[in-house]
C-alpha cells in the first residue's frame, strides 16, 4: 500500500488512544480529542546536524517549533543554536525535554547508540507517549527493534528515511518514506511536511526497505551517468552540450539534473557522502542475501564506490564515482 500524504489539516478524533499516542491529547482533562501537531503543543528534539540534518532542522525552527539539538560535535550545531535552538548534552537529556525526537545520523551503529543505549539513549529519557522519528538510512530489522522497544516503554517510533540529497534538504523538498503505525504517521504528517512529502510505505521497517530500493535505483543510475560522460568524452563530444541534449530525452534523470554539471565542474563536495552510500549499498546487499536476490548492477556499483574509499575519497560526494571510471580508462574529464 502506498499513500501520499500532502499538506492538509487533520480533523480532531475522539478515538480512544493507546498510551503511545498520548502526546497528541489535548492538554485539557475534559476531553480525549486529538489536536493537530503545532508549535504550541509539541516540543521537538533533533539529533544529527550533518550535511542534510542541519538544513532539515532549520525548517522546523523557522516554522516556530521549540527545538533542542544534540550532535557529537557541538560546533556543527552552531548555526541552529544561533537560530534559537537549545543544546542538550546527551540524547537522554534531549529526549527528557521533548515530545517528538528526530534522528538522522551516519550508521546503524550510531542509530542503535543514540536511541537504544540503556544509559544515554533517547528511550532512556523519553517520557511516556513520546515519539521517535529515525530518518537515518539503516537496517530494516533495527527499525523493527526500535519500534518494539519503544512500544514496551509506552512510546512510539516510525522509520522515515529520506531521499533528495542536500538540495532537497535545503528546499524542504525531500521524499520521506515512512514505516510504522499508519494512524501515527498521519498525525505526524503536518510536521514532516515542513521537510518534504510523506509516503506511507507500511509496517515498521518498510520505510527503510523503500529507501534501500531507492538506493539500488540510484546506484545503477549514477554508473550510467558517469559511463555516458566517459564515453561522450572519448568520442570527442562537448560534454556540456551532451548533457543538455540528453536531459530532455529518455536519459534524463534526477541524478543527471543534480550531478551532471557538478561532475563537469569537478565539484565533488558531498551532498551525500561516498562513505554513507557504501554503507547503504552494503545493507542492500545483505538484504538481497536474506531474500535470495541476485542484483548484479547493485553489486558492481558497490564495488566501484568501494574503490573510491580505497583511494581515500570516502568523504567526497556520490558524483565522485566518475573518478573511479576515469582511473579504469586512464582518462580525465578535467582535460577538456
Amino acid at each position: 500500500m502506498r499513500l501520499l500524504f500532502l499538506r492538509r489539516s487533520l480533523r480532531p478524533s475522539t478515538t480512544h488512544l493507546t498510551p503511545s499516542h498520548s502526546l497528541f491529547r489535548r492538554r485539557s482533562m475534559a476531553t480525549t480529542a486529538v489536536d493537530p501537531i503545532n508549535p504550541s503543543n509539541t516540543k521537538l528534539g533533533w539529533i544529527g546536524t550533518g550535511v542534510m540534518g542541519r538544513s532539515m532542522c532549520s525548517h522546523l525552527l523557522k516554522a516556530g517549533y521549540t527545538v533542542t539539538v544534540f550532535t557529537r560535535t557541538q560546533s556543527k550545531a552552531e548555526s541552529l543554536l544561533s537560530m534559537g535552538a537549545h543544546w542538550a548534552n546527551s540524547p537522554k537529556s534531549l529526549a527528557s525535554q521533548c515530545d517528538v525526537v528526530f534522528s538522522i545520523v551516519g550508521y546503524p551503529s550510531d542509530v542503535r547508540d543514540v536511541i537504544l543505549n540503556p544509559s544515554s539513549g533517547v528511550l532512556s529519557g523519553l517520557r511516556r507517549g513520546g515519539v521517535i522519528i529515525d530518518m537515518t538510512t539503516s537496517d530494516p530489522s533495527l527499525a523493527v527493534e526500535i519500534h518494539s522497544t519503544a512500544s514496551s516503554a509506552s512510546c512510539s517510533s516510525i522509520d522515515a528515511p529520506v531521499s533528495g540529497g542536500d538540495r532537497g534538504a535545503r528546499l524542504a523538498a525531500l521524499s520521506i518514506f515512512a514505516g510504522g503505525d499508519e494512524t501515527l504517521v498521519r498525525r505526524l504528517t503536518p510536521l514532516l511536511n515542513h521537510l518534504g512529502i510523506v509516503y506511507y510505505m507500511g509496517a515498521p521497517g518498510k520505510g527503510q526497505f523503500c529507501k534501500l530500493a531507492n538506493q539500488v535505483t540510484i546506484a545503477s543510475t549514477m554508473v550510467g551517468l558517469c559511463e555516458g560522460l566517459i564515453y561522450a568524452h572519448k568520442a570527442g563530444l562537448d560534454l556540456s552540450n551532451y548533457l543538455n541534449a540528453i536531459s530532455t530525452g529518455a536519459a534524463g534523470s534526477k541524478s543527471l539534473e543534480l550531478y551532471g554539471n557538478r561532475i563537469l565542474n569537478r565539484d565533488f563536495e558531498a551532498g551525500f557522502y561516498v562513505n554513507h552510500f557504501v554503507k547503504d549499498l552494503g545493507i542492500c546487499l545483505r538484504e538481497c542475501q536474506n531474500m535470495g536476490l541476485a542484483l548484479p548492477g547493485l553489486a558492481l556499483a558497490q564495488q566501484l564506490y568501494l574503490s573510491l574509499k580505497a583511494h581515500g575519497e570516502g568523504d567526497l560526494g556520490t558524483q565522485a564515482l566518475v573518478l573511479a571510471l576515469e582511473r579504469l580508462n586512464n582518462v580525465s574529464l578535467n582535460k577538456l
